[in-house]
């Protein structure tokens, strides 16, 4: 009934929660058995919604907001671009805003006197179990759960209307708008983006050691959110030394000035095009981010990443860059054959200038090198004192020299799991 009446907001996330109500609101007689059903399942859609989201209060006012903070239309994507929008957009929004006010405003304890059911304190006063979302960012939820209260306050359209404009230009609009780290997914035939709502939170100070390194990555970062002059990068290097840990935590870090980061795997190479195409237009500067890129000498996939970073007729979109880590500082594996064999000299030099110039093409490469001795044992110091560790200093080292040997040897991993594995054992005293 209200979703069909709107002119710009359509295609809801849990659209089906809007469904249930049309239905409820339907004329029906009292205590009909089917309008009594989708009551249920209307109010266990919305408590699913809850414990997904640690939504609490008024669980159908958070569902209308979250609707709203996730559904990119024209006059959305507008603010989120520009902030206020006047004009036939704004009289447009307007009219759906309305509709909105009014969903808002609606009587939990109608819906339970027509279907004859008691679930409206359920709804309009959720109480949840703890303070944690099952599956979502609490950062999220905060802004969802503040903007709520706010439309609640509101006391005409107009109001309305400046406080969910006020936040699309602050936060942005849909997935981008809300989320840190995105992935792809091809597995119904069309390449969609998707919102990873579970990340751990890395710091860059949680790395110990490799300033410099960091500082060539964080200078490039924030050259590319500033607009100036910045570099696609490559970080390589041993396995261990926290190179995916810096991307990690450069996305933390930049998230509030508009970073995002999607993540990449090689078989989806081929859907470059298609990603760039949906985010070049946005208010946001995204890193597709590559973990652990190599290519066997017989794999092509490389290809397709060669093109997208420098090459074709279209210019490169001003909000993309690419970084990527990798083991090995030549990303194509070359054979010692490329080099040495000479039954035609132009072709092999051509085949091996092939190969380099996918590494070339990253204008910043960033190197991490596995720590020697002395560098191993400053880092589970400084790591044993952030998490607490009581061991004399000796018996520490001793014992780290010893894990390292059977573990992996000498890195930044290795100290972690190290310091992880002596928390572990504490934690069964």
């Amino acid at each position: 009934m209200y979703g069909s009446e709107m002119i710009l907001y359509r295609d809801f996330v849990y659209g089906e929660i809007l469904d249930d109500l049309d239905y409820i609101l339907t004329d029906r007689t009292e205590d009909d058995e089917d309008t009594v059903d989708r009551m249920d399942l209307f109010t266990g859609r919305l408590i699913e919604l809850a414990a997904r989201y640690g939504y609490s209060g008024n669980l159908w006012q958070a569902y209308l907001t979250l609707i709203m903070a996730n559904n990119e239309n024209a006059y959305s994507r507008a603010c989120e671009m520009r902030g206020g929008v006047g004009g036939s957009l704004r009289q447009a929004a307007l009219h759906d805003f309305a509709l909105f006010r009014k969903m808002f405003d609606l009587d939990i304890g109608r819906l339970d006197r027509i279907c004859g059911t008691e679930n409206a304190n359920l709804i309009s006063n959720f109480i949840p179990e703890d303070d944690r979302p099952s599956s979502y960012n609490r950062r999220i939820r905060d802004r969802i759960m503040t903007l709520r209260d706010q439309l609640a306050a509101s006391s005409d359209d107009e109001g309305f209307a400046d406080c969910v404009a006020q936040f699309y230009k602050e936060f942005g609009v849909g997935r981008f708008g809300l989320n840190k780290a995105f992935r792809i997914d091809d597995s119904e035939g069309r390449v969609e983006i998707k919102p990873i709502t579970n990340i751990m939170h890395v710091s860059l100070d949680d790395l110990v050691g490799y300033e410099s390194a960091k500082a060539k990555l964080i200078a490039n970062t924030e050259a590319f959110l500033e607009g100036r002059p910045c570099n696609n990068c490559l970080l390589f290097g041993d396995a261990g030394t926290g190179k995916s840990s810096c991307i990690k935590g450069i996305m933390n870090r930049y998230y509030e000035r508009g970073l995002r980061i999607i993540e990449i795997y090689r078989h989806q190479f081929r859907y470059l095009n298609e990603i760039i195409s949906q985010i070049k237009s946005r208010n946001y500067r995204f890193i597709i981010y590559m973990d652990d890129l190599s290519f066997e000498d017989y794999e092509t996939e490389y290809k397709y990443l060669k093109a997208v970073i420098e090459g074709g007729l279209e210019k490169k979109p001003a909000n993309i860059l690419i970084y990527a880590t990798s083991n090995r500082r030549h990303i194509v594996r070359e054979k010692y054959s490329d080099k040495q064999d000479r039954d035609d000299d132009l072709h092999t030099n051509d085949t091996v200038q092939e190969k380099l110039s996918l590494a070339y093409r990253f204008g910043e490469t960033i190197f991490f090198a596995r720590p020697d001795k002395k560098q191993f044992e400053q880092i589970v110091k400084t790591l044993a004192d952030r998490y607490g560790v009581r061991m004399d200093e000796e018996e520490l080292l001793l014992e780290a020299n010893r894990w390292e040997l059977s573990h992996g040897g000498l890195s930044g991993r290795t100290a972690q799991q190290f310091i992880d594995h002596l928390l572990g054992c504490a934690a069964d005293k």
